[in-house]
């Protein structure tokens, strides 16, 4: 095999692939990066039985072959090589690579032992990957991280005709988002529980794309596999992985609260003022929301060393008896102010204790815009 290919557009790839590489392999041979030159391009690839990627780049093939080697020495080696054309050759075990003056030889990995990646889902539908990109990112960050309780690190991903709904909590907070999507078939219903990481990967790397193609193998959790195939950077992508088995709980009733009373306020004045007050908050204690006339303040403390608080101007509407403090765990809050994409941001309270839905407002009288919504359990608050 001897190939020639731009510098920076192997570096990407390579770093690419490699961030689906095992940290620790269950056989060694899945710790290699395979590539296979042919006609004018190059496929990167690694597999680890359970995700699989997969990158197709131009590159001047001169002959045609497959080798395997260490996937992390290969990105550690093109991210530090100087910009020039670089040049790769295999001769009997071993894998040379030229850039300007700097001379790497790798040793070659067996192939016929590496696992044959899987095939590609017939294609469920297309989603605009700017859409998916912000979706996913409005998502994951409620997925949870525990890989003891893996039904809760995944994203739940329903298909119902045109609408694409994706789904995540980790039981301390939910968060759900809804897109328009073109589906190969009007009629397909189906849902998958895909790993949040792996989703997070595939959608922020192929950003860059105008569309990213989604297929789903077989519909339900824990069945087959799922796919996405898009373009970034000239490059063609790909990443198939196996879906979660399990059952997803049934948490998208507690979206539908019905508020005794609603905080409105400016989304970024709120992200402001809850990052100066949580530097005091000791550790597992809640950033406190106290309810006030016009105004909601925002309270925190370290026992008897440091406390902090802050008002900003809000808009409560009371619907019942008014709740007058709220507890909530500042990573929890930061992240779900984080995620909305709206100037404003309206809280929903029942009761304390209760689930609070966090949801944008486009103006500070307008209609909440119900196409993300983000809950979060209230922490109790000490007497």
């Amino acid at each position: 095999m001897k190939f020639e290919v731009d510098r920076d557009v192997l570096a990407e790839s390579v770093a690419w692939v490699a961030r689906s590489l095992p940290t620790r392999p269950s056989i060694p041979i899945l710790a290699g990066l395979m590539i296979h030159a042919e006609g004018e391009s190059l496929t990167l690839s690694s597999f680890d039985y359970e995700t699989s990627a997969r990158v197709d780049l131009p590159a001047t093939v001169h002959d045609e072959g497959t080798a395997l080697v260490s996937g992390r020495l290969l990105a550690d080696i093109t991210r530090s090589l100087p910009h020039a054309g670089v040049s790769v050759d295999t001769a009997g075990t071993a894998m040379e690579l030229t850039c300007g003056s700097a001379h790497f030889t790798l040793q070659l990995l067996p192939t016929d032992d590496y696992p044959v990646l899987p095939a590609m889902p017939t294609e469920t539908g297309t989603v605009a990957s700017d859409a998916l990109a912000e979706a996913v990112s409005q998502v994951a960050v409620a997925a949870g991280r525990d890989e003891l309780l893996p039904i809760f690190t995944g994203v739940r991903v329903e298909i119902d005709g045109e609408t694409l709904s994706m789904l995540a909590t980790d039981r301390y907070r939910m968060a759900l988002k809804e897109i328009s999507w073109t589906p190969a078939r009007s009629d397909f219903r189906g849902n998958a529980l895909v790993p949040a990481k792996v989703l997070s990967e595939a959608a922020k790397s192929m950003a860059g794309g105008e569309s990213v193609s989604i297929a789903l193998s077989q519909p339900g959790s824990g069945e087959g596999i799922i796919g996405f195939a898009g373009e970034s950077h000239g490059t063609q992508r790909r990443i198939t992985t196996r879906l979660l088995d399990g059952e997803f709980p049934k948490v998208r009733h507690l979206m539908e609260i019905q508020a005794l009373l609603t905080v409105r306020c400016a989304t970024s004045d709120l992200i402001d003022a809850a990052k100066r007050v949580a530097l005091v908050a000791e550790r597992n204690s809640p950033l406190r929301m106290v309810m006030g006339d016009g105004e909601v303040t925002l309270e925190a403390a370290s026992g008897d060393h440091a406390h902090a608080s802050e008002q900003i101007e809000a808009l409560l509407d009371t619907a019942g008896d008014p709740m007058t403090a709220a507890g909530f765990n500042p990573q929890y809050l930061l992240d779900a102010l984080g995620a909305l994409d709206a100037a404003y941001v309206n809280f929903s309270f029942t009761q304390p204790g209760k689930p609070c839905l966090l949801t944008g407002v486009g103006s500070l009288d307008g209609d909440p815009l119900l196409d993300y919504r983000h809950v979060i359990m209230l922490m109790r608050l000490p007497d």
